[in-house]
């Protein structure tokens, strides 16, 4: 990077960084999650505007790769720490529910985005495989965005109650199906090699009952030695981290799974301290650059080219997005004992789309299973859908309920240690 570069880089992030805090904060006081305006600060800033001017001017092509670098490093920290983070306690009782919500608010979503498909194309799609551009718009629909899912549930607290344990196990099932979905497409069109993604399953399997006895027997030794936490300890677990993030990268799947399981697999005994310090000075980086991820992911996306002739797709378009995903895991939910309130706060956070389905977005435009139109309604669907969440939940789970989850979940800590 030339010295010019660096200066540019530095400028383009002191821009992106003071615009989602600004429009992070503007969310926040409108009682929505600081996802939403960070997004919006990142589409603000994209093509979208004045011909495209703001990022020619703000973002030239060589600066643009150090920012998602960046902005990278800050989603798969953020992830690791969810994942370590996560007490499998408030689980172990609820493997049904697990597996009725996930098939819930995979299914119907994404039969009836399958539907859609073939409705629109037609209009949007006249080249190229057309069983992978539906395969694709059903998959697109049974997403849940996994980072923005759990950055809600920890600005509201939701992470360490029954609820959010369950809503964050459902939403990685979910998007690790997805995901393993868009593999298959994506052999459709040549842009994946259908032989990595056999792998992600004996990867897991070797990471759930190789590592983590390893990792075990580790922090055990450490612990009967009585000496001081290893200055090492810490750069090893992020070093971990970031390498399971890259070989899920390579896999197929995306690298905030690998991050996630990195920390999902870390012995909850005998790591007490140093799960402590990771969450004390990681948490601080990921929250100044999880940011500039939701807002990076924005500069791509273009709404100019949405008119008013395209209002009824968009509208069709939510209307599938929000029932298959509220109803399928509503219904789920409730065929598995929850009631009616969790059941229904369920539903609306697997509804939280975000990020993860800009991401998937991006790929179809990139690869030509959408065209610029239906790649910007989706958008506008995928905005849309994670605004709903905030005032939805706050109507089906208020905060007494929220409360009372909290307790219960402490106790139940408490009893099991």
């Amino acid at each position: 990077m030339t010295p010019l570069n660096t200066i540019l880089f530095l400028f383009a992030l002191a821009v992106v960084l003071s615009a989602a805090q600004l429009f992070g904060t503007l969310a926040r006081r409108v009682g929505q999650p600081p996802v939403v305006g960070e997004i919006v600060a990142g589409v603000l800033l994209g093509p979208t505007l004045f011909g495209g001017a703001i990022p020619e001017v703000l973002f030239p092509p060589d600066v643009r790769p150090g920012l998602t670098a960046l902005a990278n490093v800050g989603v798969a920290v953020f992830m690791f720490v969810i994942g370590l983070e996560l007490d499998r306690r408030l689980l172990r009782s609820r493997r049904g529910t697990t597996a009725g919500v996930a098939t819930g608010s995979i299914a119907l979503p994404f039969a009836l985005g399958c539907l859609l498909a073939l409705h629109l194309a037609d209009d949007h799609h006249d080249n190229g495989s057309r069983v992978a551009f539906v395969l694709f718009l059903g998959a697109s629909m049974s997403i849940t965005a996994f980072p923005v899912l759990a950055r809600i549930l920890t600005d509201r607290g939701m992470h360490r109650t029954a609820v959010g344990g369950l809503a964050l196990a459902v939403a990685a099932i979910g998007d690790a199906v997805a995901w393993v979905l868009l593999a298959a497409v994506l052999t459709f069109t040549g842009g994946q090699s259908s032989w990595q993604i056999l792998l992600v399953a004996p990867y897991v399997l070797v990471m759930l009952f190789v590592v983590r006895p390893v990792l075990g027997a580790l922090a055990s030794t450490q612990r009967r030695s009585g000496r001081a936490l290893p200055a090492g300890a810490l750069v090893g677990v992020v070093v971990l981290a970031v390498v399971s993030g890259g070989v899920t990268e390579w896999l197929g799947l995306h690298f905030i799974f690998g991050a996630f399981l990195a920390g999902a697999i870390v012995p909850r005994t005998a790591t007490e301290a140093l799960r402590e310090e990771v969450v004390e000075r990681v948490t601080p980086l990921a929250s100044v650059l999880l940011p500039v991820y939701f807002a990076v992911a924005g500069l791509g996306v273009d709404l100019s080219t949405v008119d008013a002739t395209s209002l009824g797709e968009l509208a069709l378009i939510l209307l599938v997005a929000i029932c298959g995903k509220v109803v399928g895991a509503y219904v789920g939910a409730r065929a598995c004992g929850q009631d009616s309130r969790r059941a229904g706060a369920l539903g609306v956070l697997m509804n939280t789309r975000g990020l993860t389905e800009l991401i998937i977005l991006g790929v179809g435009l990139q690869t030509g299973l959408l065209d610029t139109r239906l790649y910007s309604l989706m958008v506008v669907m995928a905005v849309v859908t994670t605004a709903m969440t905030g005032p939805l939940l706050r109507l089906i789970y208020p905060p007494r309920l929220l409360e009372a989850d909290l307790i219960a979940a402490r106790e139940l800590t408490a009893t099991t240690r």
